[in-house]
């Protein structure tokens, strides 16, 4: 796993920990913003069923490399210093952190750009899979992994 990117287990990266890692760049005096999306457990599901739980696993070394080649990818554009993409596995809580995404960069505009393209590309392209467990009316759960019942 590269200092930019990765997975890894909850409770062992924070997002202090993605900016931490921007901040020691050599290039990091060139950045002027960095912008900051972090993914956490929604309440709810797209078909309004109440989130208990998710459970996220991962092809881990695949995806550190996937994930990687994001950040590599993305780093090269006009005016960006660093991208940083770090997902946390395990069993995670409504409210919980999910994913960290770091850009620095010169200006605002290209750092907004490319975040937001560091987020659509790990969420299409990284080998991690999410299991929902979901409360129902009644009292009743149920578990499925998500790409099954909802796919993009």
């Amino acid at each position: 796993m590269s200092a930019k990117a990765g997975v890894h287990q909850k409770g062992s990266f924070t997002v202090q920990d993605a900016i931490d890692n921007i901040k020691r760049d050599p290039e990091f005096p060139k950045a002027g913003a960095i912008g900051l999306f972090i993914g956490v457990v929604r309440g709810d599901t797209v078909d309004g069923q109440k989130v208990e739980k998710l459970q996220l696993e991962a092809y881990e070394e695949k995806a550190d490399q996937v994930l990687g080649k994001i950040c590599d990818d993305l780093t090269r554009k006009p005016g960006i210093v660093n991208v940083q993409i770090h997902h946390l596995l395990g069993e995670f809580k409504v409210g919980d952190d999910l994913v960290y995404v770091a850009v620095a960069g010169s200006h605002r505009p290209e750092v907004f750009t490319v975040l937001r393209e560091a987020v659509e590309r790990y969420k299409s392209e990284a080998p991690i899979f999410k299991k929902e467990r979901v409360f129902h009316e009644k009292g009743s759960s149920e578990e499925y992994w998500v790409s099954e019942r909802h796919p993009h």
